[in-house]
């Protein structure tokens, strides 16, 4: 129901991909479709207006949608433009232990020890990495400052029985105290990856929100 062409990046996969792998794909596939249009390949359709283009993902790509987005913020495209990030749940998380992380810290997908494992695994061995890294909290006092850049509209969706909420919840309120363009929706009775029940009525609804937000950015545009 949107006008547009949906992208999907097979991206590479921690642990036997470390970080920066992952976010490597995703950024080199900007550049390759900018290069596309650029030199006038036939890999999209003709009408495809690269200038409007929105990152979303879920989970670990909410991260990986931030992280490039602000890449694309400092990268002269020739015509390609990020002009939206959604970030469905986004998987971020620091050296502090939040409320959310310690009351629901037995959940499902998202435990405390889950978590904790996942970012070992991410993180390159044996180079000093912490959960305090700007690629894992992105809000924390080594974030990159967004506040002067062409940031993109960003719309965040959190769930009330994520263990990473509070994370989630900050990022929103970090964006939008450095001035730019921020949407939080909150399904306080889901889980991480509700979503990926469709029978459930926060799916539908999520996938409305989604779309009207898009659409909202598209218009101003």
């Amino acid at each position: 129901k949107l006008p547009a062409i949906i992208v999907s990046v097979d991206y590479r996969l921690a642990p036997e991909h470390p970080y920066p792998a992952q976010h490597d794909d995703c950024f080199d596939v900007l550049k390759f479709l900018d290069d596309d249009q650029e030199n006038g390949s036939k890999s999209l359709p003709e009408n495809v207006n690269i200038s409007r283009c929105f990152l979303v993902g879920d989970s670990s790509g909410g991260n990986l949608a931030h992280h490039v987005a602000q890449r694309a913020c400092e990268f002269n495209f020739h015509r390609l433009k990020v002009i939206g990030v959604v970030a469905i749940q986004p998987f971020f998380g620091g050296m502090e232990r939040t409320d959310s992380e310690i009351e629901l810290k037995g959940t499902p997908l998202v435990s405390l020890k889950r978590t904790d494992w996942c970012w070992k695994a991410f993180m390159p061995a044996g180079e000093g990495y912490d959960r305090d890294h700007p690629i894992i909290n992105v809000s924390g006092p080594r974030a990159v400052d967004i506040s002067e850049l062409d940031f993109p509209a960003t719309m965040v969706v959190m769930g009330g029985f994520d263990a990473l909420k509070d994370w989630q919840k900050r990022y929103y309120e970090w964006v939008k105290n450095s001035g730019k363009e921020a949407y939080l929706l909150d399904y306080p009775n889901m889980c991480h990856a509700f979503y990926m029940f469709p029978e459930l009525p926060e799916s539908d609804h999520l996938i409305s929100e989604l779309k009207d937000f898009i659409q909202i950015v598209l218009n101003k545009t």
